[in-house]
């Protein structure tokens, strides 16, 4: 049993040279479908941009590696951050990103619909993504990492299995591990 994406929709900002100024970007939504409709995408997801772990390691490694995602047949490596359109936009600049579609999720809607949505209110975040990546085909999700822990308030941000490494070596098939299930939004 295959389980789809969930439906939800991003609010970003497009560069558009039309609109002029210092600022030429505008408002575009876009679904999930929009996003994942037709493509193999390798999705990672990370508590926040301008994070420790976020900035050292999990982003400039998917960087690092995209071209090596695209010869395993990828269309799109996107990170989700439970971040507005700004912060990421910025992130993605001081991070010298490259390649990563950095999709904003300020809302979290998507995320909590993944039952990713984490309380990290200890730490003075609020409400964040827990760590995991992805392979999603034609909106369908083929291979879930999940980092091991997900709670509430947690003390730990556990970085094991949602590296870049860990999905291209499952892209190539060195990676063996079953096929983990999304967690179920707690909707109540």
């Amino acid at each position: 049993m295959t389980t789809q994406v969930p439906e939800a929709t991003f609010k970003t900002r497009v560069r558009d040279e039309s609109v002029g100024g210092d600022n030429p970007f505008r408002w575009e939504e876009k679904t999930t479908a929009d996003i994942f409709g037709g493509k193999k995408v390798v999705v990672f997801s990370l508590p926040g941009a301008f994070t420790p772990t976020c900035s050292s390691n999990h982003l400039p490694r998917y960087d690092e590696l995209y071209e090596e995602f695209k010869a395993q047949g990828v269309d799109e490596v996107i990170c989700v951050s439970v971040n507005d359109a700004f912060v990421m936009f910025k992130w993605g600049q001081e991070q010298g990103n490259k390649n990563i579609f950095l999709l904003p999720d300020g809302n979290g809607e998507f995320t909590r619909k993944m039952g990713m949505l984490v309380d990290k209110s200890n730490i003075g975040f609020g409400m964040r993504s827990w760590r995991y990546s992805m392979l999603v085909n034609d909106g369908n999700i083929e291979k879930l990492f999940s980092e091991a822990g997900y709670c509430d308030n947690g003390e730990t941000d556990p970085f094991e299995v949602s590296d870049a490494d860990t999905m291209l070596a499952y892209l190539k098939g060195t990676e063996s591990a079953g096929v983990s299930e999304p967690r179920k939004a707690f909707v109540g």
